[in-house]
């Protein structure tokens, strides 16, 4: 299948990706705060568990206590994915929303891909298959280490899922896979050590989305 942008109107779509304890999440709520106080409508979800349906993916395939063999659970974060893309990301572009999402396709490569020791490329064509091929306008990559991100993770003092939980080796193939992506569509990725200061990242990633709004005809305030 062809990827293509899902946008339709003036919606953007951004993505966040990246190991475990890179710093995801503090990034992509500090780009919500940025574009909320200029004016622009956000919609900020994740994957999986940007629904309903979502967020019962999500408790089996990051929390079930037992195995789940890989080809299913790659099916399963497939599944909740053309979901949330039918029901939240298309309808939030076709508004002419901005979408701010934690994981998409990308991950599932990684994880799956790489991680489990599945073919990357099946990886990628079933997302690109569940959501009619479609690919954000921009995806952060906050690289780090997976000796790093395992102590911010250490240091959060939280019990890890199942993903987390993966010896160092499952890591380092997930980030050298993240890189792959990176280096395969460097137009529309961008690629952040994740242990810079946390301002700095903030400050790359809102000139970034700034580009991409001026492009569009919708001027945000300066980064």
């Amino acid at each position: 299948m062809t990827p293509r942008r899902a946008r339709e109107g003036s919606g953007l779509w951004v993505t966040f990706e990246g190991g475990d304890g890179s710093g995801k999440t503090t990034q992509a709520g500090l780009l919500q705060q940025w574009l909320q106080a200029s004016g622009r409508s956000v919609v900020r979800t994740r994957e999986p568990g940007g629904t309903d349906v979502g967020r019962l993916v999500r408790d089996i395939v990051l929390h079930h206590r037992g195995d789940i063999a890989p080809r299913a659970e790659a099916l399963l974060y497939a599944a909740d994915r053309a979901h949330h893309i039918a029901t939240v990301v298309r309808p939030a572009l076709e508004r002419g929303d901005v979408v701010i999402q934690d994981r998409y396709l990308d991950s599932s490569v990684a994880y799956q891909g790489a991680g489990r020791v599945l073919d990357p490329a099946e990886i990628r064509e079933l997302s690109l298959w569940a959501t009619a091929g479609a690919l954000p306008d921009l995806t952060v990559l906050l690289d780090l280490d997976p000796h790093s991100a395992r102590a911010r993770l250490d240091a959060d003092d939280k019990p890890f899922d199942r993903l987390e939980a993966e010896r160092g080796e499952f890591h380092e193939r997930v980030r050298a896979a993240f890189l792959e992506l990176a280096a395969a569509e460097p137009d529309r990725f961008l690629v952040l050590e994740a242990a810079r200061p946390v301002d700095e990242l903030a400050a790359a990633v809102r000139a970034r989305v700034e580009s991409l709004l001026d492009a569009q005809g919708a001027v945000g305030p300066n980064a």
